[in-house]
């Protein structure tokens, strides 16, 4: 699948989490739109995604679209996913991201073999959750391995399960992989190994594999089994004022 497709399935995706078809502009171009049941955001939140250089942007209600186009005009896209170009120009209580959003096609894959067995466990086995409780609670939610609906695909060590991956299954067929290390066992290869066992299963039923990541570390395992960075993601929580527009000093060169 050539990129200009895996582009065209990652945007349809992301419309349809938007709740809004066909709603990513050209490239280089911002959409605000009003969708109070967004699914890119919290609810309430402005939900922000950037994919092949053009800006889908959901708001809650018309009031903050208006804002929000004001605030944002002149802005490339890519600004819109970088959290202190986003700060300069908008009051925000809250922001979860920017992630990165990467995705592979079968004929890019690259599958990552390793010296250690990979198992199969059903999700949300007590195993996993000693593995979340050990990588503490931020790496915990970053990977959401109890949100899985695939089978875990995991490596032990003295009997421990040290790494383990699996992914949700989104809408438009896509598979959401989630990836985890113990402190302990990281930079070995095992989240390489772990994912890669997730991935090929995900491809094997037809699935479009997607990598959704904040840290340089997971965005680096993602390069190295093939997945292609097509854009962020990125999630505010307005100001009780709301986003004002900028001062005429900013937009000045």
């Amino acid at each position: 699948m050539p990129t200009h497709q895996l582009l065209l399935g990652a945007q349809a995706l992301w419309e349809e989490l938007a709740r809004a078809p066909r709603s990513f502009p050209p490239p280089d171009g911002v959409n605000v739109i009003v969708s109070p049941e967004s699914g890119l955001c919290p609810p309430g939140w402005v939900g922000v995604v950037v994919l092949g250089g053009s800006a889908l942007v959901t708001a809650p209600a018309e009031s903050t679209a208006r804002a929000l186009r004001t605030a944002l005009a002149g802005l490339p896209p890519s600004a819109l996913v970088d959290a202190a170009a986003v700060r300069e120009v908008l009051p925000v209580a809250g922001m979860l991201g920017p992630a990165a959003l990467a995705y592979v096609t079968p004929e890019g894959f690259r599958p990552a073999a390793g010296p250690w067995a990979v198992e199969r466990l059903p999700g949300g086995r007590p195993a996993l959750r000693a593995l979340e409780e050990a990588a503490g609670e931020e790496d915990s939610a970053e990977a959401s391995l109890d949100e899985i609906t695939s089978r875990a695909f995991v490596v032990r060590e003295h009997g421990r399960v040290v790494a383990a991956a699996g992914y949700r299954a989104w809408s438009r067929r896509t598979a959401h992989i989630s990836v985890l290390t113990a402190p302990g066992a990281r930079g070995r290869g095992l989240a390489r190994t772990t994912a890669s066992a997730a991935v090929a299963d995900a491809l094997a039923t037809g699935l479009l594999p997607q990598w959704r990541a904040r840290p340089p570390a997971s965005r680096r395992v993602a390069a190295a089994l093939g997945f292609e960075e097509l854009g962020a993601q990125l999630s505010l929580e307005p100001a009780p004022d709301g986003p004002a527009p900028r001062p005429l000093a900013t937009l000045l060169p």
